[in-house]
Parts: C-alpha cells; sequence; structure tokens
C-alpha cells in the first residue's frame, strides 16, 4: 500500500495468541480485510506465542487472558519486558473491573471483551498501533482516579485486592489443581505456593484451606458463567 506521500507502506503486523482456533481465524479474517493490516502468525499457548514474537517481530500482538499453562498476563509481562517496542491488545472473555487494570500494569495498551464485536476490535488495534491506549471509559476513570492520587471508591469485591500472582493461584486452585500442580505450572516451590494460600485465606477473610477452595472454585464458575 502507499502512505499520502504516494510512498509504499509496509502492512502493519498482528500476531494473535489465542488457543481457540476458531477465534484465532475469526480475527485473522476481520484482520484480513482491513487494509494495512496483516496477520503474521497465530499461537494456542503463552510459549508458542512469546517464540513467534522473536521470529515474526509484530507491531501489535492480540493476547487472550486465557491460556493453557502460562497465563495471558504472564505473556503480557514476558513480551512487554523483552520486546518493549511492541504493542500489546488484551482480548478477553473476563469482566474488565477484575482484569483491565492487571493487564495494563503487565504492559498492555488496550483491553477488549471479545463480546464487544469486530468493529471495536479494529478500532482498538488501530488506537493501540497509533500509540494510543484502548479502555472502555468506566477503566479510563479509574486509572485517571489512581494517577491523580484521588482514592478510587471501594471495591465490594476482595478478589480485586489481590496481587497478581496471588490472583494467578487463586484462578489455579478455582481450576481444582493442588499445590504441588500449581507449584510445577507457575514453576514455584510447593512452600512459596503454600505460602500464597495463607495470604489469600486471609485476604479473603477464610477460615480453612477448604473454604479457601469452595470460595475459588465458585468465584471460577460465575467467571464462567458470565463469560458465556
Amino acid at each position: 500500500m502507499k502512505d499520502i506521500q504516494g510512498q509504499t507502506t509496509q502492512p502493519k503486523k498482528v500476531l494473535i495468541v489465542d488457543d481457540h482456533a476458531l477465534v484465532s481465524e475469526g480475527i485473522a479474517q476481520l484482520i484480513g480485510v482491513k487494509s494495512g493490516l496483516t496477520v503474521c502468525g497465530m499461537a494456542a499457548n503463552a510459549h508458542e506465542g512469546f517464540e513467534l514474537v522473536g521470529k515474526t517481530e509484530p507491531d501489535l500482538v492480540i493476547v487472550d487472558l486465557s491460556l493453557p499453562g502460562k497465563s495471558g498476563l504472564e505473556l503480557i509481562k514476558d513480551i512487554h519486558a523483552s520486546y518493549p517496542q511492541v504493542a500489546i491488545l488484551t482480548l478477553s472473555m473476563h469482566e474488565e473491573s477484575m482484569y483491565a487494570e492487571r493487564a495494563l500494569r503487565a504492559g498492555a495498551r488496550g483491553y477488549l471483551m471479545k463480546s464487544e464485536g469486530g468493529q471495536r476490535l479494529l478500532e482498538g488495534i488501530q488506537r493501540v498501533l497509533g500509540g494510543g491506549v484502548f479502555v472502555s471509559d468506566t477503566v479510563a476513570t479509574r486509572v485517571l482516579e489512581r494517577f491523580s492520587g484521588r482514592r478510587a471508591k471501594p471495591t465490594l469485591n476482595p478478589v480485586e485486592s489481590l496481587s497478581d500472582r496471588e490472583f494467578e493461584v487463586f484462578q489455579l486452585i478455582g481450576r481444582g489443581l493442588g499445590t504441588r500442580q500449581i507449584a510445577d505450572q507457575l514453576h514455584l516451590s510447593i512452600k512459596t505456593v503454600e505460602a500464597y494460600r495463607g495470604s489469600l485465606k486471609e485476604k479473603l477473610k477464610l477460615a480453612s484451606g477448604p473454604e479457601l477452595v469452595h470460595y475459588a472454585i465458585s468465584w471460577q464458575q460465575s467467571q464462567a458463567i458470565a463469560g458465556d
């Protein structure tokens, strides 16, 4: 394609990381009809996605948060640390109030829920590639309140108070994983995971391990229903 001076310009390269093939293919088709964009690769997990960033040198990576194994949030942190010039747009089924700020802190430049549709996705891609930030007005207001030093409205959901790592452990507990499985998946010691379990019980005001498991599973199920 050519720019306004008539010079040939290369299309912006987009890498898609999502474990659902139909979603990735749908996004690829949407991008394919948009002049100035091209899909340079698709990955189904974080490891594959990180490798493709190095191989294909994309301008933008679209990352789903719910990936098998290593989470999308950790992938965002890895890409941002190793390839800070690469823009990242998070596309997720999860409610933005719980995940958007975490994704932005990790290094993403935008957050979009999958339910918002193709046109909004294209708007997000163009905004982020242009150097802007793409989030809803609600998220933008919350971020500005924190940045300006104004106290954000207190949340009624204690899960929002968890650190990123605590939140990740909490999610894995909700998926039915035991301490050793969580340690293996996150490359942590069993002792460290047990410490996280202790801090989770304290922050969520739960008296025992079984209560934590029940709470985490119930929360995970509620998120799955919200994303349907």
